[in-house]
């Protein structure tokens, strides 16, 4: 009998030993937290998207209310919650430079051959696992939606021509596009950087041209024409390097005999939309 109530008795003092040393630990031993990382968090979207390169707005919180980041490098907050993050914690808000979704592809329906007809599931990432989809081109957009499924800003549209438009009013430059898709096209660049290659094909002349009609076919004239320094070729494209060389002019363009490479001062592929109309 007497072991039958000892056993419970030790482990009562055992658990209250136990408990008296947390209690002990949580009174002396804690660390309170910030109260404005929290209300900070609270004005933030609460998107989680990685777009200002913390894993999540409760981290951007608190780079923010300690002084290491500024509020406006959060892309996807609207001004208004740029503005009363900055009032609250009577800093700056800072505005980071706008970046955008670009597509370094424009082979849709009219441009890229076609050499099957993808039936399955209804997906990029599925048909590229099936002979890389549908289209001649294996470096290409597939044009199955993926992006446009993924993206939480609803700034990703099929186009009639197959190709993903981003609308640059509505994008906030968070990767999930650029997670999205399989053939890793998608790249966030800013929005004054008007200059951009939209090929990814590492084939050269012919060879390139006979998948898809917008194919850069390295020719290298974009580079001839453009300020020294500010475009090489490497791997049979065009690569544009602000860093390097500039200022970056539409004289970059004008002899691609392809638009491979364009000037954007609208949404890219407007203007190949503004042509199909024209020509129907």
């Amino acid at each position: 009998m007497s072991n039958l109530l000892t056993a419970p008795a030790i482990m009562t003092g055992i658990g209250l030993f136990f408990g008296t040393v947390l209690a002990v630990a949580q009174r002396f031993l804690r660390v309170d937290e910030d109260p404005r990382i929290e209300a900070t968090n609270e004005l933030l979207p609460g998107t989680n998207c990685g777009a200002c390169g913390q894993p999540g707005c409760l981290a951007f919180a608190e780079k923010v209310v300690a002084g290491t980041v500024d509020p406006g490098k959060c892309t996807v907050s609207t001004d208004d919650a740029l503005e009363s993050i900055a009032e609250y914690l009577q800093v700056d808000a800072g505005r980071a430079e706008k970046l955008v979704s670009r597509l370094r592809c424009a082979g849709g329906q009219r441009q890229a051959h076609q050499i099957a007809e993808y039936r399955g599931f209804e997906g990029c990432r599925a048909a590229a696992v099936v002979s890389g989809g549908g289209k001649g081109c294996a470096w290409g957009c597939l044009g199955l939606g993926d992006c446009e499924r993924a993206c939480t800003f609803d700034a990703i549209h099929m186009n009639a021509n197959g190709l993903p438009q981003v609308d640059t009013e509505k994008c906030r430059a968070c990767p999930d596009c650029v997670a999205a898709c399989p053939k890793d096209l998608f790249e966030l660049v800013p929005l004054e950087q008007k200059l951009f290659v939209q090929c990814n094909i590492p084939l050269a002349g012919e060879a390139a041209t006979q998948l898809c009609a917008t194919a850069c076919d390295a020719c290298g004239r974009c580079a001839a024409d453009a300020a020294p320094g500010l475009i090489r070729m490497e791997g049979n494209l065009p690569i544009v390097d602000y860093a390097a060389g500039g200022p970056a002019t539409p004289d970059a363009v004008f002899r691609c005999p392809t638009n491979a490479i364009v000037w954007l001062e609208r949404e890219q592929f407007q203007d190949q939309e503004a042509r199909a109309v024209r020509n129907a």
